[in-house]
């Protein structure tokens, strides 16, 4: 009975430090299981930071390759500038058509047997009229001079007994709408002083046919060179695509994402787009600078104070908006199509 209990009690003894062992073995496995958790600014700056070094990496390439990546920055300048020009051109025919749309006038013929002061009477009339916002007066004798300047028949008209021509009164109306027009035109032509009421208004309507004409082909041509612009840059980034097709099968094979492949390429299509209109841009603003002054000149033989309108802020920022925008839309449709057909083997 002695002997056992020493025995007994030894093996109590040893019971506590396997316990502990096996607590203290437990305690780490479930510290090393613990999942460590990345918030939300942390992975916005990681984001950012990746879009900020492919922008750069994306600019370099192009900057390593110079002549062609010049070749395709003239054709997409070229196909930027084109309709620049012509949306200018479109602006100042507009400028143009404004100011002649709103004068519109109406000549009325008097008379031949008409004495002078009847026709100072009639035209004083007309002054009195509330419809009317201008009236001017041409006698026989001013349109005789002024026939003899532009015909230049002035000898022959020497010979004549008589001035054949008819004192004018032209008058400019309020109401500028073409129904208005032309219920005035029939009122002034009933007067019996009136011999014919003449309306200018075929010139404007053949203005307006004019200006939307050039209307509709501004907008065929735009999307036609659009269109162009979209295929250059789609064809350029399919060229680049396949020259790093093996880096693009790599970083699939080790777990990259189609974003995160895609993204240099929307970067390239990015830098296309931005550097091409903004050559195309410079290119409408030298070619309007070259032709200013020829453009002056021709305004001051015609006496009128018409200024070439060139491209303001605004119009500035829609080009070279809409050459980023087709430059990421055509590196969009590119990568898309052809990545699919890049696989690791």
């Amino acid at each position: 009975m002695t002997n056992r209990e020493p025995v007994k009690r030894g093996a109590e003894r040893q019971r506590p430090p396997v316990e502990n062992a096996s607590t203290e073995s437990a305690v780490p496995a479930s510290k090393g299981a613990a999942k460590h958790k990345i918030d939300l600014a942390s992975q916005s700056k990681s984001w950012l930071r990746h879009h900020k070094s492919t922008a750069r990496e994306s600019l370099l390439r192009l900057l390593l390759t110079p002549l062609p990546s010049l070749m395709t920055l003239a054709v997409l300048a070229i196909a930027l500038a084109l309709p620049g020009l012509m949306f200018v051109g479109l602006k100042n025919i507009h400028q143009l058509s404004g100011e002649w749309q709103g004068d519109p006038r109406i000549s009325l013929y008097l008379q031949k047997t008409l004495p002078v002061e009847e026709v100072d009477r009639f035209s004083q009339k007309m002054l009195l009229r509330t419809d009317l916002a201008a009236v001017e007066l041409v006698t026989k004798e001013q349109g005789l001079h002024e026939f003899q300047r532009i015909s230049g028949f002035s000898d022959v008209l020497e010979f004549l007994d008589k001035n054949p021509l008819p004192a004018v009164v032209v008058v400019q109306p309020l109401d500028n709408q073409k129904a208005s027009l032309v219920k005035l035109q029939q009122q002034l032509s009933e007067l019996p002083e009136v011999e014919e009421a003449v309306l200018d208004m075929v010139w404007v309507e053949r203005l307006a046919s004019f200006v939307q004409l050039a209307n509709r082909l501004v907008l065929v041509l735009g999307a036609l060179l659009a269109l162009s612009v979209l295929l250059v840059v789609g064809n350029t980034i399919r060229l680049s695509i396949e020259s790093r097709k093996d880096e693009i099968q790599v970083a699939k094979l080790v777990g990259a994402t189609d974003a995160w492949v895609k993204r240099p390429f929307i970067y390239t299509g990015f830098w296309f787009g931005l550097i091409g209109s903004a050559i195309a841009w410079l290119c409408v603003q030298v070619s309007l600078l070259l032709i200013n002054t020829p453009v002056g000149d021709l305004a001051a033989l015609y006496q009128t104070d018409f200024e070439l309108q060139g491209l303001g802020f605004i119009d500035s920022l829609s080009l070279i908006g809409v050459g980023i925008l087709l430059g990421l839309f055509g590196a969009r449709l590119a990568v898309g199509r052809h990545l699919r057909e890049i696989e690791p083997q």
